[in-house]
């Protein structure tokens, strides 16, 4: 049985591994060219970024519906291998607990009969049994703690590679991917914030766990659809999600804050230069730092306490120039002030949009 667990698990493992997510082709878009309007493009793949797609830094492709790059597996979980990658993290668990299982009995068994209770002390002979026949395999001191020491492992990947697998599941009978329920809680906040009287409907969801399931899951082991067209429920749009990331994306552009660097950055992850508070609260995130010299001009999106976040501007035009994204300590940079009134955000504009 236990050999049986870890077959299971390195084929799912692997799968996930080789199959890969799947990729929006080099240059794809959508038949009717008008649903462009609707669409993002990506620079970098030369193509507009299919509905549930996103561009992946780490493996520089735009991956059907991207839910997280997994450094497990070295390849992102979308699509194609979603499935696969969902097995794996239940099959393992399940092996690690029946690991468990076998390494308690084996230390009962041998301890049994190498434990003696005195009046004041309890002794245990690790030298041989008292009992005879010996067993097949020699227990001893060394062998008792490989057995602790895996029984460790096998508990605490259980708890770990268990709680992925719930989280895991919660977004597959709700056809989400992780990123698409930070998407949804942003266009709340957004709708909060400007107070527009708007309702988001996530359009995937089909209404039904079952419905849900079968869309990741299927009897052939190959997930329905194409990976870019997908069913919405009744009433949504087939780019509902994709105006709601427009939207978001234009709101990000007013929301952001110009911030000029006074002091120079090399882009480490950990500065120890910049400050004991600085060097202890970085970001424990894979997004990128970048590097800052004196008198870079950054758009600011989010931020820390110690930290921030933003799009460092290369060329000379805020709007249309080339930016390259990270976090950079809040010491290092000051807001600018605006150079002219055109620069300067009407009064009320961010409340009426």
């Amino acid at each position: 049985v236990l050999l049986n667990w870890t077959v299971m698990i390195l084929y799912n493992y692997f799968s996930a591994m080789f199959a890969g997510p799947g990729y929006v082709p080099l240059g794809w878009a959508p038949e009717k060219s008008q649903d462009c309007m609707y669409l993002q493009y990506c620079k970098v793949c030369q193509s507009y970024k299919a509905p549930r797609s996103h561009h992946c830094r780490k493996c520089n492709r735009c991956v059907m519906k991207m839910d997280h790059h997994c450094p497990w597996i070295n390849n992102c979980c979308g699509y194609q291998n979603h499935a696969s990658f969902t097995l794996f993290l239940l099959l393992a668990p399940l092996g690690c607990i029946h690991a468990s299982f076998v390494f308690v009995m084996t230390m009962y068994t041998q301890l049994y009969n190498r434990i003696s209770f005195g009046w004041s002390s309890v002794k245990i002979d690790m030298s041989a049994a008292k009992r005879d026949p010996r067993p097949i395999i020699p227990f001893g001191l060394s062998a008792f703690a490989a057995s602790l020491f895996a029984l460790g492992l096998a508990l605490g990947t259980t708890i770990a590679v268990g709680m992925l697998f719930i989280i895991q599941m919660k977004v597959i009978l709700t056809n989400k991917t992780s990123i698409e329920s930070w998407i949804e809680e942003k266009a709340k906040d957004r709708i909060q914030y400007y107070q527009t009287g708007e309702i988001f409907i996530f359009p995937y969801d089909m209404g039904s766990k079952w419905k849900n399931f079968k869309q990741v899951f299927t009897w052939s082991g190959i997930p329905e659809g194409d990976g870019l067209d997908w069913p919405v429920r009744e009433g949504c749009h087939q780019y509902s999600l994709t105006i709601e990331q427009l939207k978001q994306k234009a709101d990000k552009r007013v929301r952001s804050v110009r911030y000029r660097a006074v002091e120079d950055y090399s882009g480490v992850c950990c500065p120890v230069t910049k400050g004991v508070k600085t060097f202890f609260t970085t970001p424990c995130t894979e997004e990128p730092r970048i590097a800052l010299s004196k008198g870079d001009l950054i758009l600011a999106t989010r931020g820390l306490k110690h930290w921030m976040y933003g799009e460092k501007i290369l060329d000379s035009t805020a709007d249309g120039g080339i930016r390259e994204r990270g976090w950079f300590p809040r010491k290092c940079v000051e807001k600018c002030q605006y150079d002219s009134e055109m620069d300067q955000p009407v009064d009320g504009e961010k409340k009426t949009r």
